[in-house]
C-alpha cells in the first residue's frame, strides 16, 4: 500500500503531455472482442483499469502483446467461452461493457455485477433494456448477469435518461445484429464518438455518434486495424485546474480543445487565462480567483468527473460559490476530506455551498474515489504545508504516472510505501 506525500505551495510550471482517454480506452479494449482479426490500439493509457481489462481478455483466451508502453496488440479470436471471471468483473465498473461485446459476438454473456468507485447506485437497467430491444433475455445467476439471445435483430432503443454506459453497450451489441438499430436519447460524450470511429474503421456502419440519435446497421465482419485512442479530456482538465490552483503556468499538450470547451469556459469565468492552440492549451492566472455557480450536465455540459477538482479550486476563490451535481449519489464524499484542510463547504443533498477561504492547509486525507483523489492532489499542491493522501489506488485507476508528470512540472510529490500494519493503525 502506497500514499502520496505532497509539500504544497509551489506553482506548477512547464509542459505536460496528456495520455489516452480512460473512458474511451476501457470501451475500445472491450470492443476488440468484436473484431474478426487482430488489431492494434495506440495511445493506450497505462492505468489500472486498463490492466484489469487486459487481464479479463487474457483470462478468456485472448492474445495480448505490448508493442511498446502505450501500444498494444489484441487478438481475441481465441475466446470461446463468453464469461468474464467473477473477481475481475467485480473490480471495475467498465466490466459491464463485456456484456455488449460478448452478446454481440456470441449471443450470450456472463458478467458479474460491476464494482469500481463507490459513487452510489449506478444500475444497469438501461443496458439490459437495450439488449432486450435487440431480442436478448437476461437474469441474475449467483451474482452474475446472464444475457442470451438466439439471434440479435436491429430495433429501436429509447433510453429513459442519459446513459453513457448504456449507449456504449447498445452500440456494441447492435454492431453485428441483423438490420438497423436506432438508438434515441443517446449520450454524446467524446469517448462514444471514439468508439464509433474505431468500429467504423473496422467496417461497422454507425452514424450519428455525438448526437442524441445513433443509427447502427449490422455487419457480418470487422477487419483488423491500427487505431489511436483520443486524449483524456478529464486528465487534461485536472492539470488545467492544478495550474490555476497553484497560480502556475502550464502548457498542456496532446489535447483536443473542443472536448475541453465547458472546462475552459468555467476556468475563464473564475479569472483563469486559457490560451488555446491546435493540440495544446496554456493555463495561467495573474489575478484573484472569483466565485461562480456550477452545475454538472451530460456532454457538452460541465462533466461530473471534473466537479471535485473544480470545487477544490473554488475553495481558493473569493466569495461564495454554489456547485450542483446530481449525476452520482456520493459525488460529494470528498468534502469531509477538504474540510480537514480548512475548506468551508456545506452540502445539502446534491448542492454544495463553498465559502472561499483563499487558502488550504496540508493535512492527512483519503482518496474516496478516482476524481476525489485527483481533487486531493490539487488541494495538496495548493496548500501550505504537507498533505498525505492514502487510498491512491483509486487515483491510479484513471491517471497515468500522475506523480511523475507533476514532478516534471516542479511539484514536490513523492510516493511512500506504508506497511499493512501501520495502515491499519492509521485507519483505526
Amino acid at each position: 500500500m502506497d500514499k502520496f506525500v505532497i509539500n504544497g505551495g509551489i506553482p506548477l510550471h512547464g509542459e505536460v503531455t496528456i495520455s489516452g482517454a480512460k473512458n474511451a480506452a476501457v470501451a475500445l479494449v472491450a470492443a476488440t472482442i468484436l473484431c474478426d482479426e487482430p488489431c492494434v490500439l495506440e495511445n493506450v493509457p497505462e492505468i489500472s483499469d486498463i490492466t484489469i481489462c487486459m487481464k479479463i481478455l487474457k483470462s478468456m483466451g485472448a492474445e495480448i502483446r505490448l508493442i511498446n508502453r502505450n501500444t498494444v496488440y489484441f487478438d481475441t479470436r481465441g475466446i470461446t467461452v463468453p464469461r468474464v471471471p467473477y473477481e475481475l468483473a467485480r473490480s471495475m465498473r467498465a466490466s459491464t461493457y463485456f456484456l455488449g461485446t460478448l452478446l454481440g459476438r456470441f449471443h450470450e454473456a456472463y458478467v458479474a455485477m460491476p464494482g469500481g468507485c463507490d459513487l452510489g447506485d449506478r444500475p444497469i437497467d438501461q443496458h439490459l433494456k437495450a439488449f432486450r430491444c435487440l431480442g436478448a433475455s437476461d437474469d441474475i445467476e449467483n451474482g452474475e448477469v446472464h444475457c442470451t439471445a438466439e439471434r440479435l435483430i436491429g430495433s429501436q432503443i429509447y433510453f429513459d435518461f442519459n446513459t453513457v454506459g448504456g449507449t456504449i453497450n447498445a452500440i456494441m451489441a447492435s454492431v453485428k445484429a441483423k438490420g438497423l438499430t436506432i438508438i434515441e436519447n443517446a449520450a454524446k460524450e467524446p469517448h462514444i464518438v471514439d468508439l464509433a470511429n474505431f468500429l467504423n474503421s473496422m467496417g461497422a456502419d454507425i452514424r450519428g455518434a455525438g448526437t442524441d440519435v445513433i443509427k447502427v446497421r449490422g455487419v457480418d465482419y470487422l477487419k483488423g486495424i491500427t487505431y489511436g485512442i483520443i486524449p483524456d479530456q478529464i486528465e487534461a482538465g485536472t492539470y488545467m485546474v492544478a495550474a490555476a490552483a497553484t497560480k502556475g503556468d502550464v502548457l498542456i499538450k496532446n489535447i483536443i480543445p473542443k472536448h475541453l470547451e465547458s472546462i475552459t469556459a468555467k476556468l475563464r469565468k473564475v479569472g483563469v487565462t486559457v490560451i488555446e492552440n491546435d493540440e495544446s492549451v496554456r493555463v495561467f492566472i495573474d489575478g484573484p480567483l472569483m466565485k461562480t455557480s456550477l452545475k454538472t450536465m451530460p456532454h457538452p455540459g460541465f462533466p461530473t468527473d471534473m466537479q471535485p477538482q473544480f470545487s477544490t479550486l473554488l475553495t481558493l476563490a473569493e466569495g461564495t460559490s454554489i456547485v450542483t451535481d446530481d449525476i452520482f449519489d456520493n459525488r460529494f464524499r470528498y468534502v469531509s476530506e477538504l474540510r480537514r484542510m480548512g475548506a468551508d463547504i456545506s452540502v445539502d443533498g446534491t448542492v454544495a455551498v463553498i465559502q472561499g477561504t483563499g487558502e488550504l492547509k496540508g493535512a492527512p486525507v483519503v482518496a474516496t474515489d478516482l476524481r476525489a483523489g485527483a481533487a486531493m492532489i490539487i488541494a495538496g499542491l495548493a496548500a501550505k504545508g504537507t498533505t498525505e493522501i492514502e487510498n491512491i489506488h483509486y487515483i491510479e485507476r484513471g491517471y497515468e504516472c500522475i506523480d511523475q508528470k507533476l514532478k516534471q512540472l516542479g511539484a514536490d510529490i513523492k510516493r511512500v510505501h506504508i506497511s499493512e500494519i501501520s495502515a491499519s493503525q492509521l485507519s483505526g
